[in-house]
């Protein structure tokens, strides 16, 4: 039976195990350009035994960053601040992976730790748009400029170029992020598309954008390499998106090129209400896996490794992301490979592993 410290094979590309960090955003780039930050909070993930590391969410438009300090992927000199990351995160025996992404109405906000309030545009805040002129909520307050038809396309484009340019600088997976109340969420939700065009209302106008993105993407990206999207499952919101919608979508994703869904939820609004707790979403990873018969990842308050393995074991989803649990333990991989009893795939980067051993 499969667990999670088996390999996973996508197309050209096999995980030595089925752990991946997530995208997670550090709001600590340079005009969108990785810094030597990333090389050391990536590149440390890598040492520490996981088979996939993300960089996180990288803008494809400069409007398209969450925050001023978002990573970038919209112009050419981005490119070898990324190659730096891929480089070293693959040398360390983990593949290098990058989401791509437009932040939408969530864009031109303060840091986390500065409060994330919407930005005016005297304190460093940028135009932001979106389906529909509607507000997130909270303290983004910000309206966004709906996008006109004949703009859309550019967008769409855009994450095509991004895709280019990722390749570029030697990743060998890409995350389409359109989940967490992003651009391509808010497309898809009722919640925030009121538009009354091609691009909204029906359910097959409202994932337009989404399937049009992930064309142009798969357009761009090898055939070798493997493509997953991240959605978000479930707004937690009545009348939103939701389970069945989002099984549907993961269907004619597959028909796209799509081979992984990485199943999250929630962030299309300030009043949603998730209902947290340790692996709140794996049933979302298993419901779609099973329902379109795609690869699944898993995410959401997965902290133990017996907890990770019971998920693959169970064939509740393909692949396990953890994000905060890999702050907290950048080691995490090696360690679940030594809780689970299998140390020897629990080996250390050899400057480490001289002095102390897998241990």
């Amino acid at each position: 039976m499969t667990g999670v410290l088996d390999p996973l094979t996508l197309r050209g590309v096999t995980l030595r195990n089925r752990i991946g960090i997530s995208p997670m955003c550090q709001y600590s780039s340079n005009n969108g350009h990785a810094t030597d930050w990333h090389v050391v909070h990536l590149g440390s993930r890598a040492q520490g035994g996981a088979g996939l590391v993300h960089v996180e969410a990288t803008a494809v438009e400069a409007r398209g960053r969450i925050s001023p300090g978002d990573m970038g992927i919209w112009q050419d000199s981005h490119i070898e601040p990324l190659a730096r990351v891929a480089k070293f995160v693959k040398s360390h025996g983990a593949m290098p992976a990058i989401q791509i992404a437009h932040a939408g109405r969530k864009g031109s906000t303060a840091a986390p730790w500065a409060g994330g309030a919407s930005l005016s545009d005297a304190d460093g805040g940028y135009e932001t748009v979106a389906p529909s002129a509607l507000v997130y909520g909270g303290n983004i307050t910000r309206v966004p400029r709906p996008l006109a038809a004949e703009e859309i396309g550019g967008i769409v484009a855009a994450f095509g170029q991004a895709a280019e340019r990722a390749l570029a600088a030697g990743f060998e997976w890409i995350e389409f992020h359109a989940a967490h109340g992003y651009l391509t969420h808010q497309f898809l939700s009722p919640l925030s598309n009121t538009r009354n065009d091609e691009y909204g209302g029906s359910f097959d106008n409202r994932i337009r954008f989404c399937l049009e993105a992930t064309r142009a993407i798969r357009d761009a990206w090898p055939e070798r390499l493997p493509m997953a999207i991240r959605i978000s499952c479930t707004d937690w919101l009545p009348g939103g998106w939701d389970l069945d919608q989002s099984i549907e979508l993961a269907r004619r994703l597959k028909i796209e090129g799509v081979d992984i869904v990485d199943c999250s939820s929630a962030g299309l609004r300030a009043d949603q209400k998730p209902a947290r707790g340790p692996g709140f979403q794996v049933p979302f990873a298993e419901a779609v896996r099973k329902g379109a018969g795609i690869a699944t990842a898993a995410v959401g308050g997965i902290v133990a490794p017996s907890h990770a393995d019971e998920i693959v074991r169970n064939g509740r989803a393909d692949l396990v992301l953890v994000a905060r649990q890999s702050l907290r333990d950048p080691y995490f991989a090696r360690n679940a490979a030594l809780s689970l009893g299998a140390g020897d795939s629990a080996r250390l980067p050899i400057q480490y592993h001289h002095y102390v051993g897998a241990g």
